[in-house]
């Protein structure tokens, strides 16, 4: 019994040392890279994860860009730590070329792909498919995203033709929101979503680009008017006949 005793007492020893081992590299080192890269799976708080490859897993699972508020507190770090992990992140992934990087978009950090893969993720992601929006779309939402808050009437008034079918697949996308009412006639304002300038790669509105050099000229623009469309003022105010 003596000799099983002592195997087992034996076997428990080596087992205590590895333990007592770990806990004397915690309290010596003060939490360094040895305890945590040493420590078992669930063994840490999150506050003792190292802070670069924790912003990297939640970065992972988000579905809108998230703000260093949020991830210093869910990480319970100081927010500078945050900012400066994030952006020595994102240099780190420029200066590795990776094929994604980390933006700062809508008031949050998330991972993109990078801009010069666009070709290979639109082949992987449509695969065939029709996924872009109609020009009617596209040019719908350049109004709201340039005149914004503004109404359908105001908008159809620009484009000149009547937009009650694109604003409302506008909304459905989330591309634009209700934003209140105009004061004069009661008509709905719509304005452009966060998912809208995470969807265009914009920090804000302020980086919409100048709308001056795509504008034609006003003598192509009368030549190319079609017959039988009324001409909208767009200061007029109207919107009545076309919100309700």
């Amino acid at each position: 019994m003596s000799g099983v005793a002592g195997g087992e007492a034996y076997d428990v020893t080596e087992a205590g040392a590895g333990t007592e081992a770990g806990a004397g590299t915690q309290s010596g080192a003060g939490g360094g890279a040895e305890e945590r890269t040493g420590a078992p799976a669930g063994a840490l708080g999150v506050d003792g994860l190292a802070l670069k490859p924790a912003l990297e897993a939640v970065l992972m699972v988000v579905d809108e860009p998230a703000t260093e508020e949020h991830l210093a507190r869910v990480l319970q770090r100081p927010r500078r730590a945050v900012a400066l992990a994030l952006r020595e992140l994102a240099d780190d992934y420029t200066r590795q070329g990776r094929g994604f990087d980390l933006r700062l978009v809508a008031g949050g950090w998330r991972f993109y792909s990078r801009a010069e893969y666009a070709d290979a993720v639109e082949s992987f992601v449509l695969d065939g498919q029709q996924a872009r929006l109609t020009q009617a779309a596209l040019e719908t939402l350049a109004v709201v995203a340039y005149r914004q808050p503004v109404s359908r009437s105001r908008v159809s008034a620009v484009r000149g033709v009547n937009c009650d079918g694109v604003m409302r697949t506008l909304l459905q996308r989330g591309l634009v929101e209700e934003a209140g009412t105009e004061p004069e006639t009661g008509a709905i304002l719509y304005r452009t979503t966060n998912y809208f300038l995470e969807r265009m790669g914009l920090r804000g509105l302020d980086e919409l680009p100048e709308l001056a050099p795509f504008l034609p000229e006003a003598d192509a623009v009368e030549g190319d008017s079609p017959e039988g469309i009324p001409s909208f003022d767009v200061d007029d105010s109207g919107d009545s006949q076309t919100d309700h």
